[in-house]
């Protein structure tokens, strides 16, 4: 269950149908059904509508950062499941590890990353970066001098940039999930204890 009033479309004011549009017209729609069984959003976007002055700027940046991100697939998606780790965030790690398996993330790596373990990524340097990058941000703010070089040799600045744009992102949406107990999918297991 979760802590806010679940939202359908009958129950919105004109601003809050253009958030609704804004979500499930959007890119997301091709990678999850964004509508529940009981007509409201799924995940974190319910809470948009409760708030969506603020909602409709963070579904754009949201849509920007997911979808005109000048990282590769797997990298993004190491990105977020670092974070939706560090944080717990069921929802976001459940759809999220399935996004990294499509773009080619082992089981291993993801297990590793779900436990808080130090991944084995193989010769992909890049991956490692932008996992001990993202790993770092989470856990001080700020990446160590050495973590830092190294990203900056194996990523563009404007990959950067998107890579701590995707870190802050989701954490606000890791912390929107767990704050108002947005609930797994009927039949999914938690992922965390």
């Amino acid at each position: 269950m979760t802590k806010l009033t679940r939202l359908t479309q009958s129950d919105l004011t004109e601003m809050q149908q253009a958030v609704w549009g804004e979500i499930t017209n959007g890119p997301r729609a091709s990678s999850l059904n964004l509508v529940a069984d009981d007509g409201a959003l799924v995940g974190p976007f319910n809470a948009s509508l409760h708030r969506p002055a603020v909602g409709m700027g963070l579904t754009r940046a949201g849509e920007a950062i997911r979808f005109s991100n000048t990282l590769p697939t797997h990298l993004l998606e190491i990105a977020i499941c670092t974070v939706g780790a560090h944080w717990k965030a069921e929802f976001e790690w459940w759809a999220h590890s399935r996004m990294a398996r499509e773009a080619g993330v082992s089981d291993e790596v993801l297990d590793a990353i779900r436990v808080g373990d130090d991944p084995d990524f193989g010769d992909d340097e890049r991956a490692a970066a932008v996992h001990r990058y993202a790993r770092e941000l989470l856990e001080t703010g700020r990446p160590s001098p050495e973590v830092d070089a190294t990203a900056a040799e194996l990523l563009s600045e404007a990959q950067l940039v998107d890579l701590v744009s995707a870190v802050g992102y989701y954490c606000y949406i890791s912390f929107s999930l767990n704050a108002f107990e947005i609930s797994l999918p009927a039949g999914v297991e938690p992922a965390f204890d």
